[in-house]
């Protein structure tokens, strides 16, 4: 191939008939040879007269000139001209390419799978055998070499993994003795890089490819004094730039959306650029991932454990009242030492704390509880909770945990209490014994300061010194523990308040409640912590940074978790005795290095533009400068020449310019999309550019098309995803249009597409899906996005559903329209005035129409969506409730399309007796 900058020619031999072009020019200027002169004498009656239509003798320069472009042109385009050509591997032997197919070759990945069939393509053509390597997943069995075509069927199943190169190398050994390679580079520097390249060169030439885009991590987000640190880090400090974060998670209602942005600003020169993020505990506690907008990867995405939220805390609060002097109150250090750094939740019922969902609940010197309470504390407790409790006057006072131990007590007490001066006395205040190394306190310092007068004694048992995490001086039990399912069990033998000891009053109170995991959530768990524990994966990432339930995968020892990120231990959240750990791709010490080649390595810098070929162009505009002449001859010959081919000629340049046009704008309908929506009813939606909304809209259209299927004579088609910019809209009698905060305005000709549709009798309904959000406020960031979308709109007048429109009764006799909210008003086309009540029906005389938009907030495409199997996609409400409340949303489907598809039948006169049957009038 010749190349002539980004221009190249696959057949240059050709363009040596360009050559031939002055001979081309000499042989159009020559003329006949002038005829011999006769005069004749009548010739001169003739004198004088004028002739109106004169024909050139020799053919204009300017004609010359285009018939000379025009065969340049089809010279050229036979030539094969390809813009942006790659440069083809020379070379007869095995070509082995080499693929990083890491984290940071996930974003452009699409561009890394082009080039490498490129090359394979060239391969085959020289035929050579070729093998693909990656080297996150290197071959087991060897290096095999096969035909480039095989390999080019196998390019598919090559994808980024989310971890680092594997660093064995026993497939090096199995590689012919000469082999040429090809490295897809993803441009970081690594200690094995140089080994790799090392062995690769003894072998053969190496070329290495690295794309232009910059790339970009996520470190974990962290956690201080209430504020989130965001912090990103680039390889590329070249230019200045903005880098938005995105938090997401579940909203009350379950679904995954985005929760918080924050804005990086990256200064030229920069390498990391941070912000802080101040969100409320609710919020925060439901986030379960950062990510980068707009880029793919598994190092652009921060996934999120305990560690970085806040405990909610419920104490039970007392009823007596000395708890209004505020420094005697029980709760008053605690809520000292726990509003800082958790969620606190105070109140007289048992069972308002339990509804809040809190990870504590406090009890302090309450002995009094009923067995139904009793009975679901017990249950929270085997579900992961905790239990604190705090002795005092009313718990040394009662029979609580006496002769039997009572299911909410660590261990069995003694009658009365200890106290100085008591008949269980001490001479002097007690202080703390030094904390055991094997208990939560371990390493804490006691102050001398702290000493127990007066604490609640436990009786002895043979189990009591394991249940033991903190004791007196003397041995007695100062704190102990006893684990009940997956939570436990915690008793503070001493007041919450300053009366029987000093240690409220101590930074050691504080300390303790942090180690118990009560003001904060567990921190990370070390390597010495790992040891010997075993961790559940319950969500990993791929290389794309997609998260993906864990499924079936089988538990990873601790040891294997704390090497990091592995093919046997993907990225993602683990479930463990300490808690939920986020195994992330990037950790807070990961710096981005360059890699630097060495000089005589050839570097070839990618960027996303493809190879082209300009063939069909090139021959396209030889045709129309031939067009051109054939009018321009006509043009010249005068006479009725042109009157005869004028017609001729036009039809001629038409089909020139028909021909000439991009193959987008010779034909605006898509004839897939024409077959496929007409060829049965199709329910389409329009697609929103976010995938999870859009998969979740395909997927609620499917389930709603087969319970038309199984209820109804319709039997749809499966749903089809609409680009207002780009489909028709005529063939779908129904679109489905899911609102989001961030959809996009569309372009002047889409609204104008939009308009046409509903004046030509199509529906559209507009599903904000917030109405739980709704309820909170007057407006919502969605609601906010329809008025902008629905300005440009021929929309009429709208109202609330009445009673008795045709939507209530067209298959399913209806008057609630639930989706996966409910709540909500749903807002139909407005009745006319002069609508009146039907004599003995209770209907009015409603429009025929079929009304053009209905806009509602209840997310019905989630309570319609199924998965493959066919079984409901998204949870809707709770228990039997709930699966009525997703039957009544199909049955509003159902009405929906059945009123789109047949009108106002149901207003008809014919109906009436059946319709009031049914009612019951």
């Amino acid at each position: 191939m010749l190349t002539l900058g980004p221009l190249g020619f696959a057949a240059p031999g050709l363009l040596l008939a360009l050559v031939a072009l002055p001979l081309l020019w000499w042989l159009l200027r020559a003329v006949p040879p002038a005829p011999v002169v006769r005069r004749f004498p009548g010739v001169s009656l003739l004198l004088g007269l004028r002739d109106t239509t004169q024909e050139a003798d020799k053919t204009p320069w300017w004609l010359l000139l285009l018939r000379a472009l025009a065969v340049a042109a089809l010279i050229v385009a036979f030539a094969g001209p390809v813009l942006n050509p790659q440069v083809d591997r020379t070379g007869s032997g095995p070509l082995l390419v080499v693929t990083d197919a890491t984290w940071a070759s996930a974003r452009d990945w699409p561009r890394r799978q082009d080039r490498m069939a490129e090359v394979l393509d060239e391969a085959g053509r020289a035929g050579r055998t070729v093998a693909v390597v990656a080297l996150t997943a290197p071959p087991q069995g060897g290096v095999v070499f096969r035909a480039a075509d095989a390999a080019v069927e196998n390019l598919p199943s090559v994808t980024p993994q989310p971890w680092e190169p594997v660093p064995d190398t026993a497939w090096l050994d199995t590689l012919p003795e000469a082999v040429e390679t090809y490295w897809l580079s993803d441009g970081l520097a690594r200690p094995s890089r140089d080994t790799l390249l090392a062995a690769l060169e003894q072998r053969g030439p190496v070329a290495v490819f690295e794309t232009t885009r910059p790339v970009v991590a996520l470190p974990p987000v962290t956690y201080a004094d209430g504020l989130l640190t965001v912090t990103a880090r680039r390889l590329s400090d070249a230019v200045a730039t903005d880098m938005v974060v995105s938090a997401m998670g579940r909203d009350p209602a379950g679904v995954e959306r985005e929760l918080a942005r924050v804005t990086l600003e990256f200064s030229a020169g920069d390498t990391a650029a941070s912000a802080e993020l101040s969100l409320q505990p609710e919020l925060r506690n439901r986030i379960t991932r950062f990510q980068i907008a707009g880029e793919r990867g598994a190092g652009a995405v921060s996934l999120t454990d305990d560690a970085l939220q806040r405990r909610k805390v419920a104490m039970l609060s007392g009823r007596d009242g000395r708890e209004g002097l505020e420094l005697l109150s029980p709760l008053y250090f605690l809520r000292q030492a726990l509003d800082p750094v958790a969620d606190l939740i105070e109140s007289p019922s048992l069972d308002d704390l339990l509804l809040s969902a809190p990870d504590v609940i406090v009890l302090a010197d309450h002995a009094l509880i009923s067995e139904v309470e009793t009975a679901q504390v017990q249950a929270w407790i085997d579900g992961g909770g905790m239990l604190l409790r705090f002795a005092g006057p009313r718990l040394a006072a009662s029979d609580l945990s006496r002769d039997s131990e009572d299911p909410l007590m660590p261990v069995r007490l003694r009658i009365g209490g200890r106290t100085v001066g008591g008949a269980m006395s001490w001479g002097e205040p007690r202080t703390l014994r030094p904390f055991a190394e094997d208990g939560p306190f371990a390493g804490l310092t006691i102050p001398d300061d702290v000493t127990v007068a007066s604490q609640v004694m436990a009786q002895p048992d043979p189990g009591l010194a394991d249940r033991t995490i903190a004791s007196l001086a003397d041995g007695t039990p100062l704190v102990t523990r006893k684990y009940l399912g997956d939570g436990q069990v915690v008793l503070f033998h001493v007041t919450a308040n300053a009366e029987w000891s000093t240690l409220p009053l101590s930074g050691l109170f504080v300390d303790m409640l942090e180690r118990l995991a009560v003001s904060t959530r567990p921190a990370a768990p070390g390597a010495e912590d790992l040891v010997g524990t075993s961790w559940v994966p319950e969500r990993v990432l791929d290389g794309f940074g997609v998260v993906q339930d864990a499924g079936n995968m089988v538990a990873v020892q601790g040891e294997a978790l704390s090497g990091g990120v592995s093919a046997d231990v993907p990225p993602g959240v683990y479930a463990g005795p300490a808690g939920r750990f986020a195994l992330n791709v990037t950790t807070p010490e990961t710096r981005l290095q360059s890699t630097a080649w060495p000089a005589d390595i050839p570097l070839e810098r990618g960027s996303v533009t493809r190879e082209t070929d300009l063939k069909g162009v090139v021959l396209m505009l030889a045709l129309g400068a031939l067009f051109i002449d054939i009018l321009a001859t006509l043009g010249l010959s005068g006479g009725g020449a042109s009157r005869r081919f004028g017609r001729a000629s036009a039809v001629a340049v038409a089909l020139m310019l028909a021909l000439s046009m991009p193959q987008g704008a010779q034909a605006e309908i898509d004839d897939r999309l024409a077959l496929q929506a007409t060829d049965a009813v199709a329910l389409a939606h329009i697609v929103t550019g976010d995938p999870r909304v859009d998969d979740v809209a395909q997927a609620g259209l499917a389930g709603l098309s087969q319970t038309l299927f199984r209820r109804t004579s319709v039997e749809p088609v499966d749903p089809i995803g609409v680009d207002l910019e780009r489909d028709e809209l005529t063939f779908f009698p129904f679109l489905y249009w899911p609102v989001t905060e961030s959809t996009p305005i569309p372009s002047d000709a889409a609204y104008a597409k939009l308009n046409r549709y509903l004046r030509g009798g199509g529906m559209i309904m507009f599903d904000t899906r917030d109405a739980e959000l709704a309820r909170l406020s007057r407006t919502t960031p969605a609601a906010r996005r329809l008025q902008a979308l629905a300005r440009p709109l021929d929309i009429p007048p709208l109202e609330p559903i009445p009673e008795d429109h045709v939507l209530t009764r067209t298959f399913y006799l209806l008057q609630d329209f639930p989706g996966r909210f409910t709540g909500a008003d749903v807002w139909v086309e407005a009745a006319p005035a002069d609508a009146t009540q039907v004599d003995g029906t209770p209907f009015r005389n409603l429009n025929d129409g079929v009304t053009p938009v209905i806009i509602g907030a209840h997310d019905w495409a989630a309570a319609w969506a199924v998965d493959e199997r066919g079984a409901p996609l998204l949870p809707v409400g709770r228990g039997l409730a709930g699966e009525r409340q997703r039957e009544i949303a199909l049955r509003f489907g159902v009405n929906l399309i059945m009123h789109v598809l047949t009108g106002n039948y149901k207003s008809d006169q014919v109906h009436v007796p059946a319709l009031l049957e049914r009612l019951g009038q």
